[in-house]
């Protein structure tokens, strides 16, 4: 297989925690330092714009290539693997037996970029000022890692994971939760939980977030003053320009990034984004058309080609069409679609069809769900069956962006369409830029067929199925099913299980489930990302979870 195969999680938290399990740090980086004295400048074509720099408000990987240059995390992943290591902090054991408590030690002589220092107050600042989100910040647009992680937030009646952060000491703190979960610690890996410096968002008035029409107004924080622990440090945006600077942190706490500068060009076409770096403006750029591979290795450039550890999906938001609410309907769609077309004409080599939410890498992946071949007078039955042979629906794509698992979303939308037409079905377009609009409308649960995709933070099923269903007013509306709710009850009860074995054969029935009786989305593909540098780069590592680091990257000479 060439998908991605990861070993389980080493989970602190198993049947029959007698003793606490710790992890210990890792080794060091190789000591050898870029010079800077040339006073070089790393600079990156990104597809998008990020939508802000506070990653708790953020959900899109063109935000988190940024930020995460800039913020650390309690725990981190091991560059070029899906395997967890120490990172801000440098062990951490369960302290019972249910696994609910959590004692973390942190490292010594860290400080934010501002100056504050780094300590167990801090850890319980970014978790309180998390859970206590209100008003537009506790929306699913903006904290849709804490809703389908945490659940709820202070004061409301969803149930939530979190229960309290405590600094047993300068450089110890405790995490208590509110029932098991299989996903905690790693979950805090995740971009959107990097720490932040307390003092500077108290300053900067970071939780000041406002909904404006479609989108969102940020805080000053958000907007120019990110402050992280980080290798980097925030320089400028210039928006009129697209282009983000980054400086080095001489006072940082780890090995010091070997280039002095760090710059995201803003280039939203992929074409133009490929001239760049064949004109020498940009040292690099993310997901280049696999059409272009070829072209870019026998040009000199450097096309590195991860495994592939992620999901395409046409989602289905049941709120806005009532004909979506139908089973028989969902079904037709699922027959329309021609994915095998769409994985040979339009996807990388060596992708695959998808036949359910997540890659067979990932646990709990069922062989035997049901599928659905491409029979577009199937489709047509089972819309006349179920009253809807003139069905009409919205279907909705993004623009300026390129997804590891979505690299041409015109292209793709294009081919699903010409399916649906030939299955009877009227189609009524609605394209957005990925970040002005597209992202927000679909998490808001605005659209009607949409495209969307996933890749996985870390090798769990919940990663991939909690992160879609857990809420079930989010974007696929689930509420406006009888089953909604206990879908997400169904997700939950399955991450609470301690047992390996047990757990695993709850998230197969689950798979099963979700492609026979709930089909709240239809799975496409899984597809290996690309990341293409200059020859004159060194020391990029590419990432499985397409979550690269910039500070190990040096410019060498051809």
């Amino acid at each position: 297989m060439h998908q991605l195969r990861v070993g389980r999680w080493r989970r602190a938290a198993l049947t029959g925690l007698a003793g606490a399990l710790a992890f210990s740090m890792a080794a060091c980086a190789e000591s050898d330092r870029g010079s800077g004295e040339g006073g070089d400048t790393f600079v990156f074509g990104a597809a998008g714009a990020p939508a802000n720099f506070d990653p708790f408000y953020a959900s899109d990987g063109e935000t988190f290539r940024v930020t995460r240059q800039m913020y650390e995390n309690l725990v981190g992943i091991k560059p070029g693997t899906a395997e967890l290591e120490p990172e801000l902090a440098k062990e951490w054991q369960a302290t019972n037996e249910e696994g609910t408590n959590w004692e973390f030690t942190l490292q010594e002589g860290v400080t934010f970029h501002d100056g504050t220092p780094f300590n167990g107050q801090a850890v319980c600042d970014n978790f309180e000022r998390m859970h206590n989100q209100t008003g537009a910040g506790a929306s699913a647009a903006l904290s849709y890692y804490w809703i389908n992680n945490f659940g709820g937030f202070a004061g409301e009646d969803k149930d939530s994971l979190y229960e309290s952060c405590t600094a047993t000491g300068e450089h110890t703190v405790e995490l208590e939760l509110t029932r098991f979960t299989a996903d905690f610690p790693t979950m805090l890996s995740q971009d959107a939980f990097a720490m932040q410096s307390p003092t500077a968002m108290d300053e900067h008035k970071a939780n000041e977030v406002e909904a404006q029409g479609d989108s969102f107004v940020f805080s000053e924080y958000a907007q120019k003053h990110p402050t992280g622990t980080g290798p980097f440090t925030f320089g400028s945006w210039d928006e009129a320009n697209g282009t983000i600077t980054l400086n080095r942190n001489d006072d940082y706490w780890g090995e010091s990034a070997k280039v002095d500068e760090l710059i995201f060009r803003v280039i939203p076409d992929e074409t133009a984004r490929r001239q760049a770096l064949e004109a020498g403006d940009i040292d690099g750029y993310d997901l280049p058309s696999p059409a272009d591979w070829a072209a870019l290795e026998e040009a000199g450039f450097d096309v590195k080609i991860r495994d592939p550890f992620n999901i395409l999906y046409l989602g289905i938001t049941q709120k806005n069409n009532p004909a979506l609410q139908d089973l028989k309907v969902r079904q037709a769609l699922a027959h329309a679609l021609d994915r095998h077309n769409l994985v040979s004409s339009i996807m990388p080599e060596n992708s695959e069809v998808a036949k359910q939410m997540y890659p067979d890498s990932v646990d709990g992946y069922a062989e035997d769900v049901q599928e659905y071949p491409h029979d577009p007078d199937k489709a047509k039955q089972l819309l006349a069956e179920a009253g809807h042979e003139d069905l009409t629906v919205e279907f909705w794509w993004p623009t300026q962006v390129t997804r590891p698992y979505m690299p041409n979303p015109e292209a793709v939308y294009g081919a699903l369409r010409q399916d649906l037409e030939e299955a009877g079905i009227t189609v009524e377009a609605v394209s957005k830029p990925w970040t002005g609009g597209y992202i927000d409308d679909v998490e808001e649960s605005r659209a009607q067929l949409f495209l969307l995709g996933w890749t996985g933070d870390y090798n769990s099923p919940n990663n991939f199925l909690g992160s879609f269903f857990n809420d079930p007013e989010g974007q696929f509306h689930t509420a406006s099913s009888p089953w909604g709710e206990q879908l997400a009850q169904e997700l939950q009860d399955a991450n609470s299980i301690v047992d390996d074995a047990e757990r695993n054969a709850a998230y197969q029935e689950l798979n099963r489930k979700l492609m026979s009786e709930y089909l709240p989305a239809i799975p496409l593909s899984h597809s290996p990302p690309a990341i293409v540098v200059n020859s004159e780069v060194e020391g990029l590592v590419p990432s499985p979870l397409t979550k690269e680091e910039f500070a190990t990257v040096s410019l060498g000479s051809e």
